[in-house]
């Protein structure tokens, strides 16, 4: 499964990298609502949070589906701007219908990548759009008939908002950051002048590569999607409070943008969704869970391992084979033996359970 960028004719100037204010204020918000996903900020979200005013944190809460389960597309620009004022202006430039599809696209609509019709003009679209945010709770309910019958009000609330949220937290932390996020944004593009888009794409994450073609931009995720660049450009942007998450817009008719993290001294490196699933794929056969036991242990060779088992050495050699695949073992030649090794750092990756079971 992938999100697929169609670039056919696509120029490279048409491909920019650049940070974006409103785009790391979504990460931070994101952070604020969900920290269980953002085990690396706890000490930043705690701090945060507990200085936020009552009257902030509580209207946080009303818009927060905005930004909590997944990111509205509201919230990653195609054209960054150097301030969140200005990128705040072109949200406030955008028609009412326009901005209204965008705001309820993933929580209140059922086809994100066609596009529905706006629920301002749509009796239909709204009647739907009413009843979803009714079984998402009374906050959601609210906002969404705010947003249908004033959207004027709420815009403009939103706006402030946002205001207040740079007011709080975000412009000392943007202060911080945004050097590190253009720094990372110039790397890429000088990646892309120089040695092409797939050392650049490569760059940005393993989940990120050019189809053999060269044709598509393909975005390893675990759904299905397609969109078009041609026209419109694709815009990467850079973020420091969005690890582990790698956002791809790719809604009918809108600018293709890709978020994505930018590696830090203290994280792992992305895997892609693909791998993670060939691994699990790989443990699913109880013979090599066996084996990653035995090989959690220390290194043996594949006659030792047929031996402990009552395997013949070609049967272990096929499920070393698709292990070694997979990234989970290390191999090492010893004179003539070939030993191999559960990688530990990569299985503990895949989680504490299974590293208790094969340690155990």
């Amino acid at each position: 499964m992938s999100v697929d960028i169609d670039i056919t004719g696509l120029p490279p100037e048409r491909i920019q990298f650049s940070p974006s204010p409103l785009a790391e204020l979504g990460a931070m918000l994101h952070a604020l609502a969900e920290p269980a996903h953002h085990p690396g900020l706890h000490g930043w979200v705690t701090a945060t949070a507990s200085c936020l005013k009552p009257d902030l944190a509580d209207r946080l809460t009303e818009a927060d589906f905005l930004w909590s389960s997944t990111r509205s597309d509201l919230l990653l620009p195609a054209v960054p701007r150097a301030t969140l004022a200005e990128e705040l202006d072109d949200l406030d430039r955008m028609d009412d219908e326009t901005f209204t599809s965008a705001a309820f696209e993933i929580t209140c609509t059922g086809d994100y990548e066609r596009g529905r019709p706006s629920p301002l003009v749509d009796a239909r679209e709204r009647a739907q759009v009413r009843e979803l945010s009714a079984a998402r709770g009374p906050r959601q309910a609210e906002f969404t008939d705010r947003m249908l019958t004033d959207p004027a009000s709420l815009r403009a609330w939103l706006r402030r908002l946002f205001e207040d949220c740079e007011q709080a937290f975000f412009a000392d932390n943007w202060q911080r950051v945004r050097v590190q996020l253009a720094a990372d944004a110039r790397q890429k593009a000088d990646l892309l002048r120089r040695k092409g888009l797939a050392d650049a794409l490569a760059a940005v994450s393993p989940a990120v590569s050019l189809s053999g073609d060269r044709s598509r931009i393909v975005v390893d995720k675990l759904v299905h999607g397609r969109t078009t660049a041609y026209g419109k450009g694709v815009t990467f942007l850079p973020t420091a409070f969005g690890w582990p998450h790698l956002f791809a817009v790719h809604r009918s008719g809108w600018q293709p943008v890709i978020q994505y993290p930018v590696p830090g001294p203290d994280l792992p490196q992305h895997t892609a969704p693909q791998l993670v699933q060939q691994r699990l794929e790989a443990l699913a056969h109880p013979v090599r869970m066996r084996l990653c036991r035995h090989l959690a242990r220390g290194p043996h060779t594949t006659g030792e391992l047929a031996t402990s088992y009552g395997l013949t050495p070609p049967e272990v050699s096929r499920h070393i084979a698709v292990l070694k695949k997979a990234g989970l073992l290390t191999t090492r030649r010893r004179g003539r033996y070939v030993l191999h090794q559960l990688d530990l750092t990569v299985a503990a990756r895949l989680g504490s359970d299974f590293l208790e079971a094969v340690l155990i």
